[in-house]
């Protein structure tokens, strides 16, 4: 994959001690990132927050769905952090960003109430006042990053990803551009990973963030689901499932792996265990910019599979057959392993 080209230097002119981490789940969303991601391990949110990692800036965390502060006592610290009272923190964003400049009347979306006016803030207003003050943006799952579901053709709220709304050549205070993390929902891991990698950057010990042209970590998203499929093996001999429930490969009833962006399938949902495929569910490419208009109808062979799975066919049960004589012959013992009297190994004893 191409990564981004940045120039800003490797690190923050100075390493920081603390952070806050200010996570707007107001976008057009069903919070089902935040909830997605309490189910993290490495690192979980608790080993974040309550400083178990070595060498990780103290961190406080503003969710409104994992907060105990409820009401004006929460919003108080987005307050601050527009005043440069956070500094640093990293904004996180959940949901797709709407057009609120298309509509006639009322808002799409918003967080918290403006006490001059009485009016709801939008979400944008909120991102266009800390984006440009945070050290780091990171949008959470594919409605933040590409616009997802509610993004589709016919919505009325001409939705996007935060980095089309930011635009792509935006950069933070650190110089970072928006970190793309898609997923519906986002794998926790891959989440709390690139939040941890950010932290660790801001305190100095890490690296800019490789990202590729879609702004995704690279280590996470370089590789195809198919890369890190258990059943690629059932595709290169043109194996394939015809019903669910087949452990062969899942191309022709649909599944677009073999193009398809995503770690799941080597690193599983949850501690390792599940992930579309992994459990005979076809990939949908939940993680791609045009998702889910270009992937669609979902349970149809993606358009060049026909094509491609011909071929593999053809070549294919010409590899099987190969590979089951090789096997067949894997599979026996050597001829001279046997209790008959007679010494049949090949060994000649030396004459002295």
């Amino acid at each position: 994959m191409a990564t981004q080209s940045l120039q800003p230097p490797s690190a923050p002119k100075s390493a920081v001690s603390e952070v806050h981490i200010l996570w707007i789940t107001a976008g057009l969303s069903c919070d089902g990132d935040t909830i997605s991601v309490t189910n993290a391990e490495q690192p979980s949110i608790e080993d974040v927050v309550m400083g178990a990692i070595p060498g990780l800036p103290k961190v406080h965390l503003h969710n409104p769905v994992l907060a105990t502060e409820v009401g004006d006592e929460f919003m108080e610290f987005f307050y601050q952090a527009e005043k440069g009272q956070l500094d640093p923190f990293v904004l996180v964003v959940e949901g797709s960003i709407p057009n609120e400049g298309i509509k006639r009347e009322g808002y799409w979306a918003a967080l918290g109430t403006n006490p001059n006016t009485g009016q709801p803030i939008t979400t944008c207003e909120w991102i266009d006042r800390l984006a440009p003050k945070a050290w780091g943006v990171i949008a959470a799952g594919t409605c933040a990053t590409y616009g997802g579901i509610h993004a589709m053709a016919g919505n009325p709220t001409g939705c996007m990803g935060l980095a089309n709304y930011l635009g792509k050549s935006w950069r933070s205070a650190a110089g970072l551009p928006v970190v793309n993390v898609p997923g519906c929902p986002v794998q926790p891991d891959n989440m709390m990973e690139t939040v941890l990698y950010l932290l660790y950057q801001a305190a100095g010990l890490s690296p800019m963030i490789p990202l590729d042209e879609q702004l995704r970590p690279t280590w996470l998203f370089g590789k195809t689901v198919h890369e890190g499929c258990d059943r690629a093996g059932y595709y290169e001999q043109g194996d394939f499932a015809h019903e669910y429930g087949s452990p062969k490969c899942l191309v022709k009833i649909g599944c677009w792996g073999p193009v398809a962006n995503c770690n799941v399938t080597k690193r599983g949902w949850m501690r390792g265990i599940g992930g579309c495929p992994n459990v005979g569910g076809i990939c949908i490419a939940c993680t791609m910019p045009g998702f889910p208009d270009k992937f669609m109808p979902f349970m149809d062979q993606p358009p060049g599979a026909s094509l491609s799975s011909v071929i593999v066919v053809s070549y294919g049960s010409l590899i099987r057959s190969l590979r089951s004589i090789t096997n067949a012959s894997g599979n026996k013992e050597p001829r001279w392993r046997h209790r008959r009297p007679k010494l049949t190994t090949g060994y000649q004893p030396t004459s002295y």
